[in-house]
């Protein structure tokens, strides 16, 4: 059998000056039922360590309330009963390591949210005492956290605001690192200078130190001290400067597309004509020592991203990331299967005109040219969307090197997402490419020229029909 709490312990009094909010405090005290059914006070405090700020409550408030919470059971919580913690105001602030002073400024924050009350003595010493057979309190005065059972509606409301303000801030950062994504992109190629028949096709100077210094002064670190509102206008100032960088490159990309048609197909080994355009299934890496295909050529996945002089030469022999004591010599076979892939014929920029904006958006985002690496990394990270298994992937890399496993990722990703006579598996029509390969039947610069020609098509196509629609 409980033991009622005796009437002088719900008499308010010891001089505390009286407001309309200690008088409803102490009406809760009195009217308090215990808790819902399910509901232990650890749930409370649960509540309240979540909503935080957002229900008016600071780290060491919580700290205090955590504290205060310990001192009391689950009998105190239940009808007939009072959670009042009666431990003295030396003793908390001793554990606590703090002053008196500052413990009873804490207690009138917790107060003014709601979450606390004082059911003091004549002289407001703290001291009570339990019910050696129950645990139940007999008397007691200090401070009460009777109150805090009134709040487990308005902490559930103010939790729901949080989380979804919290889910809004998250989406914005999101939607800015990925316009910080595709304007780095930007610049980065436009950073390459000269196209392949050396004729400039990317931004000029002027231009391109304009965008570089607007995008630095945008790029700051996102920390989460910083409100939605500031987010919000962080995101509008990349999506306008992304907006105006997309118009301004667009100008070039119909040059950069005929310069590098023209030239492909005129050089020695080029494809002439585009059959087996799009190739199937695997992806694999391998070392980057693994690309030397002995050739000279210096636009090999090179010319067109970046005027860094190692960029200059031919991966096997200068390759980012590569050591020097790793360059040897690949077997006749190995180097006979890149070679016939025609690997040697693709450039980075080609790469990147064909690479799908998921693709993009795996791509390294560093302050610095853009090289083959990059594209073996973002590739890699899109296996997982694609389904490409881990021992296709290696497979794909010891048979044509990593470059070339990710040129046939960048393929796979294209046939994944077209319209027409769309790959519904993507994981095996990776394999089929690598299969070929081992055949002799892979030809990759095919399938990029190919691709670029149709984009070309079509942006030619939209152009006519805007240009007759105008006209009618």
């Amino acid at each position: 059998m409980q033991t009622h709490i005796s009437p002088e312990m719900t008499t308010p009094g010891g001089g505390r000056i009286a407001s309309p909010k200690l008088r409803h405090s102490l009406e809760q005290c009195e009217d308090f039922e215990g808790l819902e059914e399910k509901v232990s006070r650890y749930d409370l405090l649960l509540l309240v360590k979540r909503a935080g700020k957002k229900a008016g409550f600071s780290p060491r408030m919580i700290a205090l309330l955590d504290y205060y919470m310990s001192f009391t059971r689950d009998i105190d919580w239940e009808e007939g009963s009072r959670p009042i913690v009666y431990q003295s105001l030396a003793r908390t602030a001793l554990d606590m390591g703090v002053s008196e002073r500052q413990i009873q400024i804490l207690e009138k924050q917790l107060f003014e949210v709601g979450a606390l009350t004082w059911h003091d003595s004549g002289n407001h010493r703290r001291f009570g005492q339990r019910c050696s057979e129950t645990g139940q309190i007999m008397f007691a005065y200090g401070a009460e956290l009777t109150p805090l059972a009134y709040l487990k509606t308005e902490l559930q409301d103010k939790l729901h605001e949080k989380q979804l303000y919290d889910k809004a801030w998250m989406e914005t950062k999101r939607q800015i690192s990925w316009y910080r994504r595709q304007i780095r992109a930007i610049l980065l190629e436009a950073e390459s200078g000269a196209g392949e028949s050396g004729e400039e096709f990317t931004l000029d100077k002027a231009d391109l130190l304009d965008f570089s210094n607007r995008y630095e002064r945008i790029a700051i670190s996102i920390r989460t001290y910083m409100d939605l509102i500031c987010l919000r206008e962080l995101l509008g100032k990349h999506k306008d400067l992304y907006e105006i960088l997309s118009v301004k490159t667009s100008e070039y990309d119909q040059g950069v597309f005929n310069s590098s048609k023209n030239n492909e197909i005129t050089k020695k080994d080029s494809s002439k004509d585009d059959s087996n355009d799009v190739h199937y299934k695997y992806t694999n890496k391998k070392q980057l020592n693994k690309l030397s295909t002995r050739r000279t050529s210096p636009n090999f996945l090179q010319e067109g991203v970046g005027r860094n002089p190692q960029n200059q030469s031919n991966i096997g022999s200068k390759g980012e990331g590569s050591k020097k004591e790793e360059h040897k010599e690949e077997s006749s076979d190995e180097q006979s299967t890149i070679l016939s892939t025609g690997l040697q014929h693709v450039t980075l920029k080609q790469l990147l005109n064909i690479s799908s904006d998921r693709l993009k958006g795996e791509l390294p985002v560093e302050p610095r040219p853009m090289n083959a690496n990059d594209f073996v990394e973002a590739a890699y990270r899109l296996n997982r969307t694609l389904g490409i298994s881990q021992s296709s992937w290696g497979h794909a890399c010891m048979t044509l090197s990593r470059v070339g496993a990710a040129v046939c990722v960048i393929l796979t990703d294209q046939a994944n997402l077209r319209e027409e006579n769309r790959v519904m598996k993507p994981g095996a029509y990776f394999n089929a490419m690598v299969n070929r390969a081992k055949s002799g039947d892979l030809k990759l610069h095919k399938s990029v020229m190919g691709m670029l020609r149709r984009a070309n098509d079509v942006e030619l196509n939209d152009n006519l029909d805007q240009k007759s629609s105008k006209q009618g």
